[in-house]
């Protein structure tokens, strides 16, 4: 993904992460931003430091001796600007080149990048202003003049983020009571069941700078999800209890959530986080989780609310993947959301009564147990349950799964190419089909497999994907092509490499759960491979007749 970032993306300014690798943190590695970044990749915009990470060389990574030290070190390595403040890079640097222990030269080429990029963006013609069209005449010193003068969230970009969080919106687990059929009463019960912020993650501006300004207008519209709801089920009686909230541990209103739940006909129970940054939230930037547990009391309002015969939809507006216990199977049905946006609480009520099919896919597994710190459905052998271990890490729900309204049926593998040369590529087609009773998207998913290597491979890996909208008894032929640069890794000596040998190419709705296997060969010499090989499969979709 980072190469395709930088060779296909078109990124212009990138940030160092404040991590090290075998010792070098990420901030000091010349090697890593200029070497490979710049005289390899050929990247040619600017680098700007993640917050104080200039100043972490010295106080955390502890390469550096000193402010100068550590500025000397960063721009050495290819960082260009340093943020979110002038530390290392003011005074210190200064004094540092004035009396020789830092080449002007390495000033001069940060210099130059910024700079060189200020044109490009028009920043430094003469008739630049900071100040948009919209604000002429406007007193920038006073709020109220301002404020409603620029609309930052228009009809288009609302209908792009409602599209974007409904195709998003992940469907766990159904027992069939999902979509909701005009219910006559719903309990809707949670922590997140009446927040509108519970979409937003922890760096949008309304939880990031907004929290600090109380009282002053978000300036979006968010609606909560008892408030789409109403909307979505207008001839339902919609029935609020909090229950607990995110992680205060309160359990005074359990009484009255079970109250309410015992009375409807299908309980909601909206779960999940506070986002929020350095221990502001129970997720984001900083706040770091010592268990996958569900934060505060969650779990427990759930589990008491499972106790009774109402039945209970699980609905999760989260930034993690959380165990969910027992409800992984009383649950009649689980809806998973990672921070959907704006439109997200309309999403969520449009997958409850059916108005949208469900077709997101889990970005990674969703943890049997608590203790399950993160899991990758990118292990290796030994990563999976074995007898090795005593301790079975295989997640609840797996890295890609997520159901439908639907039923998908695929069938007719045909392998037009299964042995190929190392330079070449693999090609083979199947059919996809709609068996249900109303309209849909499969998300095609092709994982490899490498049984044997040079070196330990995971399992499986995902190396293409595609969205597959059909009408019902609709049918697709996909014609994939897989080049054998998709298949290269990392060998003994630190090169990519492709090496002959039989692989798997699995085409899976998850990774948990294959439907056609297509067996290939490659052949010939091992292959080095650089910088400039293929990242892509292609899949080409074409509709059958009936």
């Amino acid at each position: 993904p980072f190469e395709m970032a930088i060779r296909e993306g078109g990124a212009r300014s990138l940030m160092n992460a404040y991590t090290d690798t075998d010792g070098m943190p990420a901030a000091a590695d010349e090697d890593l931003l200029t070497g490979l970044l710049r005289e390899t990749w050929g990247f040619e915009g600017t680098v700007v430091a993640d917050y104080f990470a200039i100043a972490f060389l010295k106080t955390l990574h502890g390469v550096a001796t000193d402010w100068a030290d550590a500025a000397g070190t960063a721009l050495r390595a290819g960082i260009d600007v340093e943020l979110p403040n002038v530390k290392t890079y003011g005074a210190p640097l200064t004094e540092a080149v004035a009396d020789g222990r830092i080449p002007e030269e390495l000033v001069d080429r940060a210099v130059r990048r910024v700079l060189t990029q200020k044109v490009a963006l028009g920043l430094l013609d003469p008739d630049w202003d900071p100040v948009p069209a919209a604000l002429d005449g406007a007193d920038p010193d006073d709020p109220a003049a301002l404020r409603g003068r620029i609309d930052l969230d228009g009809p288009e970009n609302c209908a792009l983020a409602r599209a974007l969080a409904e195709e998003a919106v992940v469907l766990l687990g159904n027992d069939g009571t999902l979509p909701l059929a005009a219910p006559r009463r719903i309990a809707l019960v949670g922590p997140n069941a009446d927040e509108g912020t519970a979409v937003l993650g922890c760096y949008s501006f309304p939880q990031h700078i907004g929290v600090r300004h109380p009282g002053t207008p978000l300036g979006i519209e968010l609606p909560t999800l008892r408030e789409t709801l109403a909307a979505e089920f207008p001839d339902a009686e919609i029935t609020y209890a909090r229950g607990t909230g995110v992680d205060d541990g309160d359990l005074s209103g359990f009484d009255e959530a079970a109250r309410v739940a015992r009375e409807a006909d299908v309980a909601l129970v909206v779960l999940g986080d506070r986002a929020g940054v350095f221990g502001r939230g129970t997720s984001g930037e900083g706040c770091d989780a010592e268990s996958l547990a569900l934060p505060g009391a969650q779990q427990h309002l759930l589990d008491a609310l499972l106790d009774l015969d109402t039945p209970v939809v699980t609905v999760l507006l989260a930034g993690r993947p959380y165990a969910l216990g027992r409800a992984v199977e009383e649950s009649a049905a689980i809806v998973q959301s990672f921070f959907p946006g704006e439109e997200g609480t309309h999403a969520i009520a449009g997958v409850l009564s059916g108005r949208v099919n469900p077709s997101g896919r889990l970005p990674v597994g969703v943890p049997r147990g608590p203790g399950s710190q993160p899991g990758t459905y990118l292990g290796a052998r030994l990563a999976h349950a074995s007898r090795a271990s005593s301790i079975d890490p295989t997640p609840a729900f797996a890295f890609g799964h997520g159901l439908s309204y639907t039923r998908f049926d695929w069938t007719d593998l045909a392998v037009e190419v299964q042995e190929a040369p190392t330079d070449g590529e693999f090609a083979f087609s199947f059919t996809v089909r709609n068996t249900g009773g109303r309209s849909g998207t499969e998300v095609v998913q092709l994982y490899l497999h490498d049984p044997v290597a040079s070196v330990v491979q995971p399992v499986q890996r995902l190396v293409g994907y595609t969205r597959a909208a059909l009408e019902p008894g609709e049918a697709r032929r996909l014609s994939v092509k897989v080049p054998a640069d998709v298949a290269s890794f990392t060998g003994r000596d630190g090169r990519r490499v492709v090496e002959p040998g039989e692989l798997e190419v699995r085409l899976a709705a998850s990774s948990a759960d294959p439907r056609l296997t297509a067996r290939v060969v490659l052949t010939g010499a091992e292959r080095r491979v650089d910088h400039t090989r293929r990242l892509h499969v292609t899949i080409v979709q074409e509709p059958l007749t009936t």
